[in-house]
């Protein structure tokens, strides 16, 4: 319950952070600000949050679920709450402030940080701590959109929970919990307006194969460059690092603004088939860019979010271009949209269970199943190829691991420099 109501709390301040500093008062509404603004709100978000982070020491700057799973997989420790202190006021900072990322990611940390301490609190064992954090993560998720089965499989796919009866009942409750926190504080609809659909004849199947190869090799591309920024900022202080994802989010937010935040209005956007297919483009190429930088460079938001928007619009694209030449096309205004999310989602984050699940929690549309399916399962068969089984977690948490052994050859060479003086 606590994790419903930690995660509940996070979404409420950050939408009433933004009712407060927006203009009109309404919820990501970065589109109405002047063009100088919109540059400069990600930029001083990026001077607050690196100026903060050089202050904290290293072990509590490592927020979001690339933190948990160095932590619950890797380390086999407690989860710190400190760091989940950290990752309530950052996040909230980095998501106002403009940046390319979502609330959902740190909403995964709060909750599983929360039902950590709680099993610390309560002296289980290290797979009860374990099992009670991921509790915590699908709670999270459900409570995010609305989706309770979704974020049962969710944990199961990222956490790696092993499947038993035993082990799945906590994840369930915990997850249903969730959900129902968030129905009672915003109501039954998900983060976003999903429309009434109706599915298309089967003579679009080999166009919803081509649009999931498509997302499929997007995906990869999107694993593969938060990887390299990643890499190429390992050494970097925060300030440094966080000051560039500002810079370009604030460059490329003049052309596409919807980049901003968490960007569901967008894809409500997307649905109602409003956008025209330059502008799609734009936030596609923008989105992906700002995304990928941010996340590489580790500012404290997460990638779920911004997935979802990036199938979205490719789905949007997709649909645009059948309206106008494809004879077969019987589709409603954002079918092609919604399995498009989905299929990225599952692809980016090596979670096609979960997305599946997910599309049909949405919609509530058990007819979606088949083009949902197939558009899910060629963009995960199109990033295999490509990358492996590489997901943009597993990608990000090895590049930490580098980083914090840099920092501990930096540590023993300067020592062994200072007893070289000494001698």
């Amino acid at each position: 319950m606590m994790a419903g109501v930690l995660v509940t709390l996070f979404r409420f301040s950050i939408e009433y952070s933004q009712i407060l500093l927006l203009p009109d008062g309404k919820v990501g509404n970065y589109e109405a600000l002047p063009g100088w603004l919109r540059f400069l709100l990600p930029v001083i978000g990026a001077l607050i949050l690196g100026y903060v982070f050089e202050k904290l020491p290293t072990e509590k700057r490592t927020v979001g679920i690339v933190h948990l799973l160095d932590y619950l997989r890797f380390r086999k420790q407690r989860l710190p709450f400190s760091n989940a202190v950290v990752q309530f006021f950052a996040g909230l900072v980095a998501i106002v402030s403009g940046h390319s990322v979502d609330r959902e990611g740190p909403g995964v940390h709060l909750g599983a940080s929360n039902a950590a301490l709680l099993g610390y609190k309560m002296h289980l064992s290290e797979d009860e701590n374990y099992l009670l954090a991921a509790a915590g993560g699908a709670a999270a998720i459900a409570a995010a959109y609305n989706t309770p089965l979704a974020g049962v499989i969710f944990v199961i796919e990222v956490f790696r929970v092993r499947y038993a009866v035993n082990h799945i009942i906590p994840v369930i409750v915990a997850a249903v919990t969730g959900a129902v926190i968030s129905r009672i504080v915003y109501g039954h609809h998900p983060a976003f307006d999903v429309p009434a659909l109706s599915i298309g004849s089967l003579a679009e199947l080999p166009i919803i194969m081509l649009m999931g190869a498509m997302i499929g090799i997007i995906a990869a591309g999107f694993i593969w460059l938060a990887g390299m920024t990643a890499k190429q900022t390992i050494g970097w202080r925060p300030l440094n690092a966080f000051l560039l994802a500002g810079l370009v989010t604030g460059g490329l937010a003049q052309w596409s603004p919807a980049i901003m935040g968490v960007s569901y209005d967008a894809v409500n956007r997307i649905f109602m088939s409003s956008l025209s297919m330059q502008t799609l483009f734009l936030l596609l190429f923008a989105k992906f860019i700002a995304t990928t930088i941010s996340i590489g460079v580790r500012i404290p938001g997460g990638m779920i979010g911004p997935s979802l928007i990036l199938g979205g619009a490719v789905g949007g694209l997709m649909e645009l271009l059948v309206q106008g030449w494809y004879p077969f096309y019987e589709g409603s205004a954002g079918f092609y949209a919604i399995i498009g999310m989905v299929a990225m989602m599952g692809a980016s984050l090596r979670a096609p269970l979960a997305a599946l699940v997910a599309l049909i929690e949405l919609t509530g549309n058990l007819n979606i199943i088949l083009p949902g399916m197939i558009v899910v399962v060629t963009a995960e068969i199109a990033t295999r190829a490509l990358i492996g089984d590489s997901s943009a977690f597993t990608v990000l948490l090895k590049v930490k691991h580098e980083r914090e052994a840099l920092a501990v050859n930096l540590e023993m060479q300067s020592e062994e420099d200072k007893a070289h003086v000494k001698s």
